[in-house]
């Protein structure tokens, strides 16, 4: 069975680099907040063409640690997508804010801009004032994201990028992560760029933020046990940060074998019944997923198992429709109605950067085979 993802595979691929770093970061006696983390962050703000990023525990704290740094919280809304992991929409929860929910551009499945303006313009009634968006850039490709930057700037409010699915990644020649007011990374291992285990990271161009979130993470400590703000305990292991340092220069290499790969699907496509994933002109994609869609999604799924092609599903559920908020999360005006839709219909395919010739070739011919 070709995976989805396989997170070993990378590990083989790098694992003398990987193994050396893991022991210099084991030899140096230091595992919390040490010099890997510090040089890791240094090298990401450098590479992101930023001046300062901020580890952290994970993706999901990376968000609520720019929330919190904000001063976002209670009686304050915070605009996101439906269509997307439950994280971002924990998150805004977890700093206390109210969430509220916008629908998608089926074409990319990010963010309809034209929502956001008009929500931005005439909140809906019921709900605490509008304190922050965070847009998602979903599956390796940006959101529209200049219009909603425009409506924010007139809202007089900031907007986060949420950058978990889009290390490298560009729209109009910048990298995505340095065109709102702060961005979130996740560094999981499934990532274009992934750790061994929970990571995250933060960046943004205000320094002021970037201090308070570095005394944030560590129980709001400016000081060693003096804590000058309420805090929280989200730190980037050593561990993490060595392996992260090794991976971080390979990764334009990684997203190229991804673009790679995605090429070769779509000419597999051509003259079928799937559609290859829409680009934003403009933007660069980095194909953290390559998703097709059909009506016939599970049909499909199921008949690309039995050729040895493993698939997922990206994502299954809408965040409003599962147990945990159905009926108290509030939507945006279009209900999400196309958010539901893409989720009965969204097939992710194997997309990793280890994917031999051979395994690519090998979804080509089954994609031909059920796609027709």
């Amino acid at each position: 069975m070709i995976p989805l993802a396989d997170p070993g595979a990378a590990y083989r691929a790098q694992r003398d680099a990987l193994d050396d770093a893991l022991g210099r970061a084991l030899d140096s006696g230091w595992y919390i907040l040490g010099g890997e983390g510090a040089a890791f962050e240094r090298e990401f703000a450098a590479w992101l063409g930023l001046p300062r990023a901020v580890g952290c525990a994970n993706g999901t704290d990376a968000l609520v640690l720019i929330l919190r740094g904000m001063g976002i919280g209670p009686g304050m809304t915070v605009c996101t997508v439906s269509h997307t992991a439950v994280a971002t929409v924990a998150a805004i929860e977890m700093v206390g804010a109210t969430p509220l929910l916008l629908d998608i551009d089926p074409d990319t499945y990010t963010m309809d801009a034209d929502e956001l303006a008009a929500v931005l313009e005439d909140p809906p009634p019921g709900l605490p004032p509008v304190r922050a968006v965070i847009a998602v850039h979903l599956y390796g490709q940006a959101c529209d994201l200049q219009p909603m930057l425009d409506a924010c700037e007139a809202a007089g409010i900031p907007l986060i990028e949420d950058c978990a699915q889009c290390h490298g990644a560009t729209l109009g020649g910048r990298k995505l992560g340095t065109l709102g007011a702060a961005a979130a990374f996740s560094l999981y291992p499934t990532k274009n760029l992934g750790a061994l285990g929970d990571a995250g990271i933060l960046a943004t161009a205000d320094e002021e933020l970037a201090e308070r979130i570095a005394a944030i993470r560590q129980y709001g400590w400016k000081s060693r046990y003096i804590s000058d703000l309420v805090g929280v305990n989200s730190r980037l292991d050593e561990l993490q940060a060595a392996v992260l340092r090794v991976r971080l220069p390979l990764l334009e290499g990684m997203n190229a074998r991804r673009n790679a790969i995605a090429e070769a699907y779509d000419t597999a496509l051509a003259g079928t019944s799937l559609t290859p994933p829409a680009r934003r002109a403009g933007a660069t994609h980095v194909f953290h997923q390559y998703v097709v869609r059909s009506a016939e999604r599970d049909a499909m799924a199921s008949m690309l198992k039995e050729l040895g092609v493993g698939t997922g599903i990206h994502y299954p559920v809408p965040v409003h429709l599962q147990p945990a908020y159905l009926n108290r999360v509030a939507l945006g005006p279009a209900g999400c109605a196309e958010t539901e839709a893409a989720s009965r219909e969204v097939l992710s395919l194997p997309m990793f950067p280890e994917l031999t010739d051979e395994q690519v070739a090998r979804v080509c011919t089954a994609l031909r085979q059920v796609a027709g």
